[in-house]
């Protein structure tokens, strides 16, 4: 059973899965983009050469160079990093509702008139609506905090809503009936 246009308006806020919820799904999606990157960088300090001369006038300048092959390191770092985000917001959310964060914290992205998975495309298009959420000093993404559903800037242009797994499905799995009402 899924909502209708006069049941959405019913649904109670508790329904919608909370700003704190999706903000910790939100760090745990970030996380192997986190330690990819410190790898790296970690990497490159480590391994940089450093040369210092000594100027006419007693200064000091100092340049670094990093490693053989740096550009090429970060090159494929940042394919990697677009993979994986394409992965997780656009293939895996888009067909099971679900990131690997939202799935941790047991809860999915559907449509706000179906309440089913929105595909891939729709969930590419909304990570790039959440640009909305970002340009004005992030306040989009606190809207979930007062709105009636929880939505984002993004959910509401996108007409999705955030809401809990139903229990006893496997995380990362597809659903016709994405979630009931109780």
């Amino acid at each position: 059973m899924t909502p209708n246009a006069s049941q959405e308006r019913e649904l109670p806020r508790r329904t919608y899965t909370s700003w704190t919820v999706r903000l910790i799904a939100a760090v745990i999606d970030l996380i192997p983009v986190a330690i990819g990157w410190n790898m790296w960088e970690n990497t490159l300090i480590t391994s940089s050469a450093m040369e210092c001369f000594t100027t006419g006038n007693g200064g000091r300048v100092c340049t670094s160079t990093g490693p053989p092959g740096g550009q090429l390191i970060v090159g494929l770092l940042v394919a990697l990093t677009a993979a994986y985000l394409v992965w997780n917001f656009s293939y895996r959310q888009g067909a099971t509702g679900s990131s690997l964060g939202k799935s941790v914290m047991r809860f999915q992205v559907v449509d706000a008139n179906t309440w089913r998975p929105v595909g891939f495309g729709a969930s590419f298009l909304r990570q790039l609506v959440h640009l909305t959420d970002a340009a004005p000093c992030f306040i989009g993404f606190l809207f979930p905090l007062w709105s009636a559903r929880r939505q984002t800037v993004a959910d509401k242009l996108m007409g999705t809503v955030c809401v809990p797994r139903p229990r006893g499905r496997p995380s990362g799995t597809r659903s016709r009936r994405s979630v009931p009402l109780r």
